[in-house]
């Protein structure tokens, strides 16, 4: 083209989550079976709506009024029914107006960095989910600022290296947390929460919380959410069904604005995300229209338990097998469903391998991780990938200088969970022993 169509570094952004898919689809070409630990998505590992929910869904289907556009907020019912969920936890309090529905939160992640000024920064954990920092990176057209989660310490927040970035980068507005953690399953405790909190009052600061995991927490623990604590700080909370009903392929989420009309700045850049969603119309009818419903629904708090005990297990097997190999930085995961792996440093290198029986394997990936700039990690994995059909992401590819991988903990059948993560944590000695 007679000009450059993207800016330097932006064309070469990867979804590493999916990306992987394309390798694993040509792997299954050549006969290997794939066991798909590398997307949050409890459908495709056999997650079984009940009929309940799907007569909900399919009588609301029915109504013609769910065929129709709805306010660009949102359906007016549903927003006032999560405004009261909100309200009665008894910390900053909403209205309808402070509630914007997206088609997924992918939609709204993209909003809220688009609308944000380039000069304009949201410091992120690290390591942090993908959508957050490439939708970060690509409205900045910069690398990301990172706080360092700690592997060493159950991945709770580096809170001096939180400060130390703010101090040192005048043009940081915001600070993101994704609570419970994807990617490493970590829950913030209150007392962390309450630091962040502080840190951003002090300077001046609004707060991004990712917590549409909240509900899904286990092992003891609970998942404060952000309006319980954030006093008169502005913030904005991500929240949708796609994880907790599970309904990712209904594409419904929505944002809750807390403290919106207490900063002239802060009031005119959620407008502009109101704005910019207006460019659209709305946002999907149907599956807003049914929220009301399912979460009241008598048998929903058991249905939503029974999902929870089930990671909680898958959680527990997954952190027992991979404990076991001395050379990981391994926790116990207690909320979302995924797990976060570190090799400890130094460890992986850009010469170790695994053997792959099929030849046309071999060649296909061999091919793939001798290219230039291919880290250790997507090495590792692609070589676990193909010697076992085990699809998992390499742990650098969620802004994160660790080398490492994470795992879902969606696998339904137990023995099957086993299997899995003994054949890892075995194929992971021998192939850091090559």
């Amino acid at each position: 083209m007679r000009i450059d169509l993207v800016s330097p570094g932006t064309g070469e952004l990867t979804y590493e989550i999916r990306n992987i898919v394309n390798v694993a689809e040509k792997l299954q070409k050549y006969g290997v079976k794939i066991n798909w630990e590398n997307i949050g998505d409890p459908i495709v590992k056999g997650e079984v709506i009940p009929g309940w929910m799907k007569e909900i869904v399919a009588n609301a289907a029915a109504d013609d009024a769910t065929w129709g556009y709805c306010h660009t907020r949102g359906v007016l019912e549903t927003r006032e029914f999560i405004c009261d969920m909100t309200n009665r936890r008894g910390g900053a309090q909403i209205t309808p107006e402070d509630i914007i529905f997206f088609n997924g939160l992918g939609d709204a992640i993209a909003k809220i960095y688009g609308c944000l000024r380039p000069e304009a920064r949201v410091l992120m954990p690290s390591p942090s989910y993908t959508t957050h920092t490439l939708g970060e990176i690509g409205h900045a057209h910069a690398a990301p600022a990172l706080f360092r989660l700690k592997p060493e310490e159950n991945w709770y927040p580096d809170l001096d290296d939180l400060r130390n970035h703010i101090k040192y980068n005048p043009n940081i507005c915001a600070i993101m947390i994704i609570n419970p953690d994807n990617p490493t399953g970590m829950v913030y405790t209150e007392k962390t929460l309450r630091e962040i909190v502080a840190v951003a009052k002090e300077h001046n600061l609004f707060i991004i919380a990712d917590e549409v995991y909240t509900n899904i927490v286990y092992n003891g623990e609970t998942a404060v959410p952000i309006s319980d604590v954030i006093g008169d700080v502005p913030a904005i909370s991500l929240r949708g069904i796609s994880k907790e009903f599970p309904w990712p392929g209904s594409r419904c989420g929505w944002i809750e604005v807390y403290n919106g009309h207490d900063d002239p700045q802060f009031q005119k850049y959620v407008n502009l995300i109101l704005t910019s969603k207006m460019n659209e119309v709305c946002s999907t009818t149907l599956p807003q229209t049914v929220i009301p419903a399912i979460m009241q629904h008598p048998g929903y708090a058991g249905y939503l338990a029974e999902r929870i005990a089930s990671y909680e297990k898958m959680s527990n097997i997954t952190y027992d097998f991979l404990k076991e190999v001395p050379q990981l930085q391994v926790n116990r995961t207690n909320g979302a469903f995924y797990m976060a792996v570190a090799f400890k440093a130094g460890l992986l290198t850009n010469r170790q391998s695994i053997p792959i029986a099929n030849s046309e394997v071999r060649d296909l990936v061999n091919g793939l991780v001798n290219q230039p700039g291919v880290s250790p990690d997507k090495r590792f994995v692609y070589h676990i990938l193909a010697a076992t059909g085990i699809c998992v992401v390499p742990l650098s590819s969620f802004s994160t200088p660790l080398q490492g991988f994470r795992v879902t903990l969606l696998e339904k059948d137990e023995n099957e969970c086993r299997r899995i993560y003994s054949t890892l944590a075995e194929k992971i000695s021998e192939y850091l022993a090559s």
